[in-house]
């Protein structure tokens, strides 16, 4: 009888996640929403993060750094990295757009999978905030490491870890989708923040209160002190889920053959599926899986990294290849530092484009929900609302969308691979054009006010013409001024003062109907009886509408 083949084992296992959410503020504070940042510098103690002074900057800079720098187009390198200490000091936009905060409290992940299965534990290598000027969008970073873990093991880490709350539970009340326990530890090994996923009340306690998810308590701890937008907590920062639970992910994993992994292998990495997931590959396989999913152009059995396989679905980009290549692993210049640096930035740099996005698109949403055409004070926030988003469209646009971002082959063609797959050209496309519809809008009511306006003006100028050249012509003989009084004088000016502006405010009001009348007026086909109706017709509507 022959015995099964040994598990494939990943020697090195890096699991990275990022988390796209969008900001919530009151927008009473314009230099704060545009560097929303500042809010956790302010806290000082008060919060866990620090501000990340990069190898730029704070020293230690290697050749990872400049290997990572050289990778990008000019354009990209100002946007990660700003023009330096030489030309901007300043913290505004002048420098880098973008801002990091880091938390050291956290040292490392117990996870336990499945109930009764042994827990694992992983290193946390970093846990940071990505800030961007002048755009609500904040991205979590969480990069785990681990060693010697069977791949079926493997899978199910990557497929189970990263939900930002359970998508539901079974009949035993367990937690689907979701590790059975998830515990954050300090560098004593104390527990600092564990999962509650397992407690369903309160999940659903607060979906039937506030229509919108809870988060699990272990991804709230990290995420202190921003507060869900619909917690009753205060918070320096709020904010709200923008795209799916599940949070995109970015996985290295270095086997001993990467030739062992079969077909089957390769697509449930690339859709992060369950490392115990019997489910017949067939039934979901696309059919140009290869061609979609997988750059190959490091599988060879020759080169400093044979056997190097790209894997990207959008939602996860994913890289295996020899434990045995010393380039493969090599954290300084191999794989594993462009993991780590070029092909972590390419990957931020696509999920921050389309969280941006949504995050405009559900801006011009809110806005036409809080719109009541019968209340000014709403239609005058609308306008508001519509021109902000109009600005920082275009900024977004010049200041952070590119199409290409290397010239270098593999970032070039995973890049593309990326945005691909997250569709983002087409929800770019779709935001465009209604914030172009939106713009229209109020441009084409702009000019209808204008219109109105003109039309109001030029009735009142035509009918107080009729009194101006009457005036004109008898003079002011009708009333013998020099015979008068001083006091005389100011109360007949005050009393024709009164009554011309009487007629003139009259006028405005009936303006509409008159302009209609002189329409009728200009018109020859008209005769004068249809003249005469059409002007009785200005009071006599009154009289209807009384």
């Amino acid at each position: 009888m022959t015995e099964p083949a040994p598990a494939v084992i990943v020697r090195h296992l890096r699991q990275n996640l990022l988390w796209p959410l969008r900001l919530i503020h009151d927008g009473t504070d314009s230099g704060r929403n545009e560097r929303p940042w500042q809010a956790l510098r302010d806290l000082g103690d008060a919060s866990p993060w620090r501000e990340h002074v990069d190898e730029y900057h704070g020293g230690g800079f290697h050749q990872r750094h400049y290997n990572e720098f050289v990778s990008f187009l000019p354009y990209v390198q100002r946007f990660l990295y700003g023009e330096g200490r030489a030309q901007h000091a300043g913290d505004a936009a002048q420098g880098s757009p973008m801002r990091v905060f880091r938390r050291h409290d956290l040292a490392a992940l117990r996870v336990q999978l499945r109930p009764g299965e042994a827990s694992l534990l992983l290193r946390v290598e970093h846990v940071d905030l990505y800030f961007f000027h002048g755009v609500d969008i904040v991205l979590l970073n969480v990069e785990l490491a681990a060693d010697e873990l069977p791949l079926p093991q493997a899978r199910e880490l990557m497929y189970r870890f990263g939900r930002a709350y359970p998508a539901g539970w079974d009949e035993g009340g367990l937690p689907l989708h979701c590790p059975a326990s998830v515990e954050w530890l300090d560098a004593r090994g104390d527990v600092v923040a564990r999962s509650d996923a397992g407690d369903s009340a309160p999940f659903l306690a607060h979906v039937a209160e506030h229509r919108a998810p809870r988060i699990a308590a272990h991804w709230d701890h990290v995420l202190t002190p921003l507060v869900n937008h619909h917690s009753e907590r205060a918070g320096a920062l709020r904010y709200r889920q923008i795209e799916y639970y599940r949070m995109p992910m970015m996985a290295y994993l270095a086997v001993d053959d990467p030739q062992r992994l079969t077909r089957e292998d390769y697509l449930r990495l690339a859709l992060v599926t369950g490392g115990h997931d019997r489910t017949d590959c067939d039934a979901f396989a696309p059919s140009n899986f290869e061609q979609e999913y997988c750059y190959d152009r490091f599988w060879a059995d020759a080169g400093a990294a044979p056997h190097t396989r790209y894997l990207c679905s959008g939602l996860s980009l994913v890289v295996t290849g020899d434990a045995g290549s010393a380039y493969f692993r090599d954290a300084e210049r191999g794989v594993l530092a462009q993991f780590r640096h070029q092909h972590f930035l390419l990957f931020l740099i696509a999920h921050f484009q389309k969280a941006a996005l949504l995050m405009m698109s559900d801006q011009l949403a809110e806005a036409l929900m809080a719109l009541d055409v019968k209340r000014p004070a709403t239609v005058k926030r609308f306008k508001r609302q519509i021109r902000r988003n109009y600005v920082t469209f275009l900024s977004f646009t010049h200041r952070y969308w590119f199409h290409e971002i290397s010239e270098q082959a593999h970032v070039k063609a995973l890049f593309r691979m990326c945005t691909r797959h997250l569709g983002v050209d087409g929800v770019y496309a779709e935001v465009k054009e209604r914030i172009h519809d939106m713009s229209s809008y109020l441009d084409a009511d702009a000019l209808r006010r204008q219109a109105n306006t003109v039309v109001r003006l030029t009735v009142v100028t035509i009918f107080g013409l009729v009194g101006t050249i009457t005036a004109g012509l008898l003079g002011m003989s009708l009333l013998a001024g020099a015979g008068m009084s001083l006091p005389q004088r100011v109360l007949t000016f005050a009393g024709v003062l009164a009554v011309a502006t009487a007629l003139t405010l009259y006028t405005i009001v009936k303006s509409k109907r008159l302009s209609d009348f002189l329409d009728v007026v200009s018109d020859e086909r008209i005769g004068g009886w249809g003249k005469l109706r059409a002007f009785l017709a200005v009071w006599r509507k009154d009289a209807r509408q009384g």
